[in-house]
């Protein structure tokens, strides 16, 4: 058996061969292990506040409020996952498959609410059917109704989610569906199967894999999210977190909150893991890929424009109209408005230093996990990952009790909320800029080695313009997720260092409504555009590939 020489490179000064070191150098592993201190700090957290109580936190653990607690959100967890589930199946099915009239545009207008943070959706709702809300307004002069159902608790959380968060489904299914091949229901049709039992028998069971992980990001999303469920009071445990941390100087009650809420996004985690680990659906041959054949839908054109119009209309228009009105009010009132562009600024300065943080951090991770595949760095990437399964408060909360137990100088400034911001969303950023060096050809760094160039030099000039585009993907999308992220910054901001997020909530909270449409509004504009640009550089990088 040959046994191959090491790699040599040649030094450009002295013209001698000298082995080139395979092993990772010390500019990556050295601030990936960072990384891993950072995401486990939370996760150690909770564990050390949960065990310094001893039998205090197990009874805490086993108290009637704390199981209540825990089938409330799990309750609404598995209630929206099901309704996006009703929606988003029948949308992503219309819009790729069928003749439905304006099918592009309805393909863009159903993703638009993803811009919508939910605490806004939540805000539009109190505003709209709330006590002193624009319905009870108009409904209260020529009908004489003074008091309408009660949207708060567990309906108004349950409508806000859904209409806010189906579009992750939505983005798997429909992506499955464009790319499902067509010969699996021709084969259906010629063995006997109609329209609708082939859809059920076999468009569906090869969609349970997307379906899955949308249903994960949706569930995850219920889970995590605090400004909806806190505005529309119903008691999740983010909610109850952060009334325990605010209204109490003992906190463990808020850690065992905290903890129980992160077993159970672990457990849902593990779940689709296990149901994705077993669902394998692709040709079992090579070929050309088709498109398929579009399906008439004939007299349920109608029903089916209905049907998108319906979810567009509540789940965008509408609030876009209130949000409106409620400017207009403001404007006419002659509200000042000041705050607004200076909670502006400091959004965009804090969400620009969170993705550049964010996306250097990355680096070493991703190209580590890509070129230096083994089982420290395996470990370092799957670590990385934890923020992915932390909700925002538990984050905060954990960063609280560092800060002032061990950085103080550093508490409450704008290095911890980039800091926070950072461990959220660093999966995000990993995951585009993994894919990305992925996409390179080793050869191209390991022949810039052996002409004598240095590791650090070999990123700087071959690696880093090759993934340029994935640094640019993953940096607009941690400035997109942290202008919306309300409860780290809630927590940690400093003082007068308000946000267009905590410039909603302020507001909101005092019914204020007419104060709140400007930082709303500012909020799914500037989203908008992200979005806007991040669906324009993948079609570019398409055109590219092909």
């Amino acid at each position: 058996m040959a046994i191959s020489s090491p790699q040599k490179r040649t030094d450009m000064k002295t013209g001698r061969r000298t082995p080139i070191s395979l092993g990772p150098p010390a500019f990556l592993w050295v601030p990936a292990l960072f990384v891993a201190v950072a995401m486990l700090l939370a996760p150690v957290y909770l564990v050390i506040r949960t065990a310094s109580a001893g039998q205090d936190a197990l009874s805490l653990f086993l108290r009637e409020r704390t199981a209540l607690v825990l089938v409330r959100t799990v309750a609404l967890a598995i209630s929206v996952t099901a309704a996006t589930s009703a929606i988003a199946i029948p949308l992503a099915w219309l819009t790729v498959r069928t003749d439905l009239p304006l099918r592009k545009l309805w393909s863009v207008l159903t993703i638009l609410p993803l811009v919508v943070p939910s605490y806004v959706g939540g805000f539009v709702l109190v505003a709209a059917f709330g006590p002193r809300g624009m319905l009870q307004h108009l409904l209260s002069g020529p009908f004489g109704i003074e008091r309408l159902p009660e949207i708060y608790g567990f309906p108004g959380a349950l409508l806000a989610l859904t209409l806010f968060s189906y579009p992750y489904m939505l983005l798997n299914v429909r992506a499955a569906l464009a790319g499902m091949d067509p010969a699996l229901e021709e084969a259906a049709r010629s063995l006997g199967r109609g329209p609708r039992s082939t859809f059920f028998h076999v468009t569906l069971q090869h969609l349970r894999p997307a379906a899955a992980s949308g249903a994960l990001l949706v569930a995850l999303y219920t889970l995590s999210d605090f400004g909806a469920v806190s505005l529309l009071q119903f008691d999740s445990f983010t909610r109850q977190i952060y009334v325990q941390y605010q209204g109490s100087f003992d906190r463990t009650l808020a850690a065992v909150f905290s903890l129980v809420l992160v077993a159970l996004t672990i457990s849902v985690l593990f779940a689709e893991g296990r149901v994705r680990g077993k669902l394998r659906y692709y040709r079992s041959g090579v070929g050309t890929g088709r498109p398929p054949m579009v399906v008439s839908l004939g007299r349920w054109k109608w029903p089916a424009l209905f049907f998108c119009g319906s979810i567009v209309l509540f789940s965008l228009f509408i609030p876009i109209a209130i949000l409106s009105y409620w400017l207009v009010q403001g404007l006419l009132a002659s509200i000042p408005l000041q705050a607004v562009w200076a909670a502006a600024l400091h959004s965009a300065l804090a969400s620009g230093l969170a993705a550049i943080v964010t996306v250097t951090m990355a680096l070493p991770v991703a190209i580590l996990a890509v070129r230096y595949s083994g089982r420290l760095s395996s470990l370092l990437e799957r670590i990385s990952y934890i923020g992915f399964a932390l909700p925002g408060i538990v984050i905060a909360l954990s960063l609280v009790f560092f800060g002032i137990r061990f950085a103080t100088p550093f508490y409450q400034t704008l290095g911890m909320l980039v800091f926070a911001y950072m461990v959220l969303f660093l999966p995000q950023a990993v995951g585009s800029v993994r894919s990305s060096v992925m996409q390179i050809s080793p050869r191209l760094e390991e022949a810039a080695r052996s002409l004598g160039h240095s590791p650090p030099s070999v990123l700087a000039r071959i690696t880093l313009p090759l993934i340029r585009n994935g640094l640019l993907g993953g940096a607009a999308l941690v400035f997109l997720t942290v202008m919306k992220e309300l409860p780290a910054t809630l927590v940690l901001s400093p003082i007068g260092f308000d946000t267009l997020a905590t410039e909603v909530w302020n507001a909101t909270t005092e019914g204020l409504f007419a104060q709140a449409a400007m930082p709303a509004l500012l909020l799914i504009a500037v989203s908008s555009g992200a979005i806007v640009l991040l669906l324009l550089q993948e079609k570019r990088a398409g055109r590219v590939e092909r």
